[in-house]
């Protein structure tokens, strides 16, 4: 079919369409900095052989080793970002090339550009737990590999194409399920003889014949469309995630196909709109997500300032961040002054997949860390670090937790992987902080295996408080009154008030003090001095709360959601509604009296 005349209507339209999808392009890759840091930081890249003859031993594994090693670029985010873009517009280039599009009809290949624009940015809590190795680069890679032996098989004479069908038979522990796109796009791009529609026939076959004759050993499936991402973890599986590889392959399919025939002046703009309403509506997007990686960049590098500036602004945490901020209070001062008014009521994180992530896979080994739990840390560094890869995150945590155990050799193993990393060549852990060495020191520390680490450090650390140590029993007092444990708070309160003469009482431990005396009169209990101020609050918290409660059609989850502006910075309100404590009508008379 002839072209259309190029006209500049249609030139306007083209060029506008172009320039509209890559500012948009650009926006987004801003967007997801800090999620492209923490791509570098818990993917895995190891210097040496046997990491690279780990991947190069299966089908894709090359592809595998160049993505994991370019990964490292995100370290600076942005240098990553520019480098990954700058193979997109390559992939640009050489698929107008390799598919001889003309005029309106360069802009078809913003589609493939977008479905991997998706992929980079559609992960959300998956970036925690999937072990690709060098996921973010490997798919582009391999995809401007293939069309670059697309190109260059449609530029020589057509007598040589059957050669190119063999040698596809070769390409593919390289190119993996790219090498079958390969040989579909150029069958359907350039008409095949009797002949090479036999060879294409044979080719079929491929992934199984490389099976059983070159990879044995290796799982049916991780052979057969060898390097296509699947989103498998113990508990978990996504599919949505690999929608974005199966419209790459099918509108690559199409372009080849039929390209040729779509020189139409409105194909521009509907490939522009497209690419963007098929990014935006796959895209994820959650303010926790990112405020989470955040935190867990500056609690690393011990930037607790930093930590709560993030909190300050972050009125529904989640659990890793509300773990997160109580580290850096212990760390800044004022974690039994400041911790409820920063919310402690963990939500639910935003997750479409409905994935089971905890603390355990994003901060864990970090947390306890810095409680001084040692044995602990490493243990789930190398927990996680077997599930997920070695990173640099799960390294320079294994590297500190060395310091702080004294283990020189163990110190210098992580520390020697590390200065391999293009950005880590002058890495060295920071000095153990005296904080860290205090907690580590008052209690013996032992391993349990328990899986559930957020129950478990709450129910554990509320049992510090027959620690001498001042520190820990104020990690005891506040852990007491995060589990609501009555008995445990006025054992923990006893030696805080023992271990803090002349100190200030601190605004939670008493607002905790008023309302267990309140809820449990018949307890054993020290007698405290208590600012009139909190205790004139407190009664008009049941005031308040009362009031509600007495009006018609008011659940209690719509109770909590009227009184979270003005009383949520207060324990009495995480004790009722942050742990879900459903009360009844005379429980609120009885406090209210």
């Amino acid at each position: 079919m002839e072209m259309d005349t190029p006209n500049k209507t249609s030139k306007i339209l083209l060029y506008g369409s172009l320039s509209a999808f890559i500012l948009f392009a650009v926006y987004i890759l801003y967007i997801n900095q800090e999620a492209f840091y923490t791509a570098h930081d818990r993917s895995e890249f190891l210097f040496g052989a046997p990491f690279f003859h780990a991947l190069i031993s299966k089908p894709f594994g090359l592809m595998q080793y160049v993505g994991a090693w370019l990964t490292q670029l995100f370290y600076h985010p942005a240098v990553g970002a520019t480098v990954l873009a700058m193979i997109w517009a390559l992939i640009f280039f050489v698929g107008t090339k390799a598919f001889r599009l003309k005029g309106s009809t360069i802009a078809l290949m913003l589609l493939p550009v977008a479905c991997l624009l998706v992929s980079v940015v559609d992960l959300g809590y998956w970036i925690y737990v999937f072990s690709i190795r060098g996921y973010w680069f490997s798919q582009s890679v391999a995809f401007l590999v293939m069309l670059s032996l697309l190109w260059v098989a449609r530029c020589t004479p057509r007598k040589w194409h059957l050669v190119w069908y063999l040698l596809a038979f070769f390409f593919y522990p390289v190119l993996g399920w790219f090498d079958l796109l390969f040989v579909l796009c150029l069958a359907l791009a350039e008409k095949p003889s009797w002949g090479e529609l036999l060879v294409i026939v044979v080719l079929i076959f491929t992934p199984a014949i490389w099976h059983t004759q070159y990879y044995p050993g290796i799982p049916t499936e991780d052979v057969m469309m060898a390097g296509f991402p699947r989103f498998i973890s113990p508990l978990d599986k996504s599919e949505h995630l690999s929608v974005p590889f199966w419209v790459l392959g099918a509108v690559t399919v199409l372009i080849s196909l039929c390209g040729r025939y779509l020189a139409k002046w409105y194909v521009p703009v509907l490939c522009a709109v497209a690419g963007v309403i098929f990014t935006l509506s796959l895209m994820y997007n959650d303010k926790n997500y990112v405020d989470e990686m955040r935190m867990v960049r500056y609690a690393s590098d011990d930037n607790w300032k930093k930590v709560l500036e993030i909190s300050d602004n972050n009125p529904r945490p989640t659990t890793t961040m509300m773990f997160l901020k109580n580290v850096a209070l212990m760390n800044e001062g004022g974690l039994l002054d400041r911790s409820f008014q920063l919310s402690n009521n963990a939500v639910p994180i935003y997750n479409p997949d409905s994935l089971h992530v905890t603390l355990l896979d994003i901060a864990s080994p970090l947390v306890y860390y810095n409680y001084g739990m040692m044995n602990e840390a490493i243990r789930l560094s190398f927990e996680n670090g077997i599930q997920a890869g070695f990173s640099t995150f799960y390294l320079k945590m294994l590297a500190r937790c060395a310091v702080a155990t004294g283990d020189n050799k163990l110190l210098e193993r992580y520390t020697t992987q590390l200065h391999h990393h293009l950005f880590y060549g002058g890495w060295q852990p920071a000095p153990v902080t005296a904080k860290v060495k205090e907690l580590q020191n008052c209690y013996p520390d032992e391993l349990t295996g328990v899986e559930n680490s957020d129950s478990y450090l709450v129910n554990g650390i509320s049992l510090w408080y027959e620690s001498d140590s001042k520190l820990a029993s104020e990690q005891a007092l506040f852990y007491s009154m995060i589990r609501c444990d009555s008995r445990r708070f006025w054992a923990s309160l006893r030696k805080y008030v023992k271990l803090h003469l002349d100190e200030n009482f601190p605004l939670h431990a008493q607002e905790a003090y008023i309302l267990f005396m309140d809820k449990a009169p018949e307890e054993k209990r020290i007698m405290l001095p208590v600012e009139q101020t909190v205790y004139e609050r407190y009664k008009q918290f049941w005031d308040a709360l009362q009031h509600k409660m007495g009006q018609p059609n008011m659940s209690l989850k719509k109770v909590a959601e009227e009184m979270r502006d003005e009383w949520g910075g207060t324990y009495w309100y995480y004790n009722l509604f942050g742990r879900k404590v459903y009360v009844s009508s005379t429980q609120l008379h009885e406090h209210g009296n």
